[in-house]
C-alpha cells in the first residue's frame, strides 16, 4: 500500500474518534460560556494564551483576562486579585488562577475563616492569602449571584525547595492546601495544578522558561488538564 493510501486510511480511522470527542465536549454545561480570568503573571504572559486558546477552540468559550504580573490574593501583593475582581463585569464563569506570588513574597497564608461570616468580615484579614480568596468569592457573587466560580491552584515553581516539595516546612503546599480548604467551604470546584501538573526537577527544563514561568510546552500540557476540568468539573 502506498504511503498516501496509508495516510488516508489512518486519517479516516481516526476521524470518528475526533468527531466524537468534539461532540462530547459540546455536551459540556460550560460550552460556549463567557469567562473572566484573574491571576498573576502565570495567567497573562503570552504563552498562557496557548492554554486559553484550547478553551476557546474546544469549549467555544469567550475569554477576558484581568490578570496582572506580580499579583496575589493578599491585598499587599501587587494589583491583587481583589482589585482585579473589583473591576470585573458580569460573566458566566469566573476563574481564580492562583499564582506563586503570595508564597514567594511571604504573605500570610491565614485561616480559611479570614474575611467570612465567622469573623464578621474582618477587613484587617484582607492582607492574608485566605482573606483575599474569600473577598474575591464574596465580591463575585455580589456582581453575579448566578456566577459559576472555578479555582486553579498554584502550580509548582522551582525558585526554592518549598516551591515544589509538598513536604517542605512552610512551603507552597501550605498555600495550596488553604486554597483547597476555602474552595471546599464554599463548594467551589478546583483544579489541583500543584499535584496534577506533572512538573518536577527531572522535566522542568522541558516546560519552564525560568523557575516560575512555563513555556509553550508547559502551557500546552496544562491546557489539556484545564480543558478536561472545565468541560466536566463535577
Amino acid at each position: 500500500m502506498s504511503q498516501i493510501k496509508t495516510f488516508f486510511l489512518f486519517f479516516f480511522l481516526l476521524l470518528p474518534t475526533f468527531v466524537f470527542a468534539q461532540q462530547d465536549l459540546k455536551a459540556s454545561y460550560n460550552y460556549g460560556k463567557s469567562v473572566a480570568v484573574f491571576g498573576g503573571s502565570v495567567s497573562v504572559i503570552p504563552p498562557s494564551d496557548i492554554a486559553k486558546n484550547m478553551w476557546k477552540e474546544r469549549l467555544g468559550m469567550t475569554i477576558t483576562t484581568y490578570g496582572v504580573g506580580g499579583a496575589g490574593f493578599s491585598s499587599l501583593q501587587g494589583k491583587s486579585l481583589q482589585q482585579q475582581v473589583d473591576e470585573a463585569g458580569v460573566f458566566d464563569i469566573y476563574i481564580l488562577w492562583a499564582s506563586t506570588n503570595d508564597y514567594t513574597n511571604k504573605r500570610e497564608v491565614g485561616s480559611y475563616t479570614d474575611f467570612t461570616e465567622f469573623d464578621g468580615y474582618d477587613s484587617s484579614k484582607l492582607i492574608t492569602q485566605a482573606g483575599g480568596i474569600n473577598y474575591c468569592i464574596k465580591k463575585i457573587y455580589a456582581i453575579n449571584p448566578n456566577a459559576q466560580i472555578y479555582f486553579f491552584t498554584s502550580s509548582k515553581a522551582f525558585n526554592d525547595r518549598g516551591a515544589y516539595d509538598p513536604l517542605a516546612a512552610d512551603g507552597m503546599a501550605a498555600y495550596v492546601a488553604m486554597q483547597k480548604q476555602i474552595c471546599e467551604l464554599h463548594g467551589i470546584p478546583y483544579l489541583d495544578q500543584f499535584t496534577l501538573g506533572g512538573y518536577n526537577m527531572y522535566n522542568k527544563h522541558l516546560y519552564y522558561v525560568d523557575p516560575i514561568h512555563m513555556n509553550s510546552e508547559g502551557y500546552r500540557q496544562l491546557g489539556e488538564l484545564q480543558v478536561a476540568f472545565l468541560a466536566f468539573p463535577d
